[in-house]
């Protein structure tokens, strides 16, 4: 069963028990996922930075917008405009695809894997979770890589509290650690 399919035959009948809404509508949804890597050390090195652009948009399979600084910081040597990361947000299709391979193939790969963190969430329903590195994701062979960078998900819900968005992502499969 696909997992758009699953949320709304099972997940959100189960959080609307649970938690008691008067309509379906009221019910937490994910509503995208942003995908994005910082440039970091690297601001200046031009095929590193495509390097990075190529690897979100093998894991995503969508084109990577480049995030630029919005003001100059000259202790970071940053100037204004200049690219700091690079980011994707997925929706729809694309953004339940991408879950799926999350909770059933990447997760299960990263090395030394013990659940994710309950601190991951912002109090606004949100959670973030970053990658040392991004050999995890099975676009990518770990024989390619020439130098690792990190990468964050953050996963954006309609819930209102974090304890909903909690449940939404452990009913949608996400294993967090016990507590």
């Amino acid at each position: 069963m696909k997992l758009k399919d699953k949320y709304k035959k099972e997940v959100a009948i189960k959080l609307k028990e649970k938690f008691g809404y008067k309509s379906v509508m009221a019910v937490p949804r994910v509503t995208k996922v942003v995908v994005n890597i910082g440039a970091g050390k690297v601001l200046q090195d031009a095929a590193y930075q495509e390097v990075m652009e190529n690897t979100l948009k093998r894991i995503t399979g969508q084109l990577p917008i480049k995030t630029r600084a919005k003001k100059s910081i000259a202790s970071f040597k940053i100037r204004q405009g200049m690219v700091v990361g690079f980011k994707v947000t997925l929706r729809g299709e694309r953004m339940w695809g991408f879950i799926e391979k999350l909770v059933n193939v990447t997760l299960p790969r990263v090395h030394d894997f013990r659940g994710l963190d309950s601190r991951g969430f912002d109090k606004h329903g949100n959670y973030s979770l970053g990658f040392k590195e991004y050999t995890a994701f099975p676009e990518i062979r770990s024989d390619e890589v020439e130098k690792q960078h990190g990468l964050e998900v953050t996963i954006n819900t309609t819930a209102r509290s974090d304890e909903e968005s909690k449940e939404l992502l452990i009913l949608l499969g996400f294993p967090f650690k016990k507590e």
